[in-house]
């Protein structure tokens, strides 16, 4: 049985192992733009003969097919062939025993060298060929998501593409709190002699540019002003300071989320309420009757591949509703204004629903919900036995298996220099789930 070598290439001359499988090769196959990279190798006058330039991915592993039991094949990757390259596909079809992948640097390695940053604490990923959102093998995070990405981790690289490019990156940046003064770092045509270029700048400078392919993008979120930011807001919290920092924290306090009269879903119930919900990390959550927004915000920063529709109407809860999105990045919250179930059907369909309020139409509410959800839950919070009982006959009747939980929370306080313990009002938490 032949093996099949995938060999990196791209930023240092070949090593001797790897010279060696080369000159026995009977097949080098490559893409148009390796070819380009190969060409300026010492030992491509050697080997011109034996090179195979095909473009598409798929007449590639089909000439591989045909070839790897007749013939030594070398396939040629770019800089790693496993981080995000031709290496992962090629281990599927042909399997661990019969591949053999000897790497290069990864573009990314080599762009950090060049801006003189450390990598090890920075967040990798790809955008590079997900232009299709509805394709099955899509990436796990798109161009949307690297506002939220840079503010949880502070330091990104991304693999571009042509559409996918670095003003358009920007473009999404310029828009977002804490993301619109980054670091921005574009490294062009890494490991083509004489054709690199390195350029710095923040969003607003590098969005009306053109950039040369290939090129790889990184992103150094500016802490200072986050801080600032904070204070300014007067958050000033251990859990803000957390975020400002880009730490990922569940657990936001009454204090920190924006409302008014006491009308905020307590901490200790919204604990329970999410935990009930066991969000998915992607997919979508409708947040109904969502007040000042403290389900919505907790669910969004714990996935930001969530997307959360926050359904409210009353106008004083709506404002509160925009800031607290503004002040904690949600950019994954789409505020829907109006009554439920009306506003609803204009939304994609859900996989998890909460009630926070229902203004009267829980039964149409829980109906609406039956329909556009083929499975998934539903958390009803519930202050009456009325609202208890009309909750679980709702749910069950329409196919859901129902579980409530009574939750009871006392507070200290003080009173007379003495601590004391005051209970808060007990509240019912439905959860309907349909599998």
């Amino acid at each position: 049985m032949k093996k099949l070598y995938v060999i990196g290439i791209g930023y240092k001359p070949p090593d001797e192992r790897s010279r060696k499988i080369l000159l026995a090769a009977d097949s080098i196959v490559a893409s148009a733009r390796l070819f380009e990279v190969f060409k300026e190798h010492e030992l491509f006058p050697a080997l011109k003969e034996k090179v195979r330039v095909i473009r598409r991915v798929g007449d590639t592993m089909q000439f591989i097919r045909d070839n790897i039991d007749k013939y030594a094949v070398v396939l040629l990757g770019s800089g790693d062939p496993m981080f995000y390259g031709i290496g992962r596909q090629v281990l599927s079809e042909f399997g661990f025993m019969r591949v053999e992948i000897i790497p290069d640097l990864s573009s990314i390695q080599v762009a950090f060298s060049r801006i003189k940053e450390t990598w090890d604490d920075a967040f990798l990923m790809s955008l590079h060929g997900n232009i299709d959102p509805e394709r099955k093998n899509k990436l796990p995070y798109q161009i949307n998501d690297v506002p939220s990405l840079l503010l949880q981790y502070g330091k990104l690289a991304i693999l571009t593409d042509k559409k996918n490019n670095p003003a358009e990156i920007a473009r999404h940046l310029m828009n977002a709190p804490y993301s619109a003064s980054a670091r921005m770092f574009v490294c062009e045509r890494l490991g083509y002699p004489g054709k690199e270029r390195i350029v710095k700048g923040t969003p607003q400078k590098i969005v009306g540019q053109v950039f040369s392919d290939p090129n790889v993008v990184i992103l150094i979120a500016n802490r200072k002003e986050k801080q600032e930011q904070a204070s300014r807001e007067e958050v000033g919290t251990a859990h803000t300071k957390e975020q400002a920092h880009g730490v990922p924290c569940f657990g936001l306090t009454e204090s920190e989320i924006e409302h008014s009269r006491g009308l905020i879903t307590k901490d200790e119930v919204r604990a329970v309420a999410i935990h009930k919900l066991r969000l998915p990390a992607g997919g979508t959550l409708w947040d109904i009757g969502s007040g000042s927004g403290s389900i919505s915000i907790e669910a969004a920063r714990l996935s930001h591949r969530l997307a959360v529709y926050a359904i409210e109407k009353d106008a004083e809860q709506i404002a509160h509703l925009e800031k607290n999105k503004t002040r904690f990045d949600c950019r994954n919250i789409t505020i829907v204004e109006g009554g439920a179930p009306g506003v609803l059907k204009a939304l994609p369909s859900p996989d998890r629903a909460f009630i926070g309020g229902s203004g009267g139409q829980l039964s149409g509410i829980v109906s609406y919900l039956a329909r556009r959800m083929a499975k998934g839950i539903v958390v009803i919070n519930a202050v009456t036995l009325k609202t208890l009982n009309q909750g679980i006959a709702l749910l069950e009747k329409r196919g859901f298996a129902v579980s409530v939980s009574q939750v009871s929370v006392s507070r200290t306080s003080t009173l007379h220099g003495q601590k004391q313990l005051s209970a808060l009002n007990q509240i019912f938490i439905i959860s309907g789930e349909r599998k």
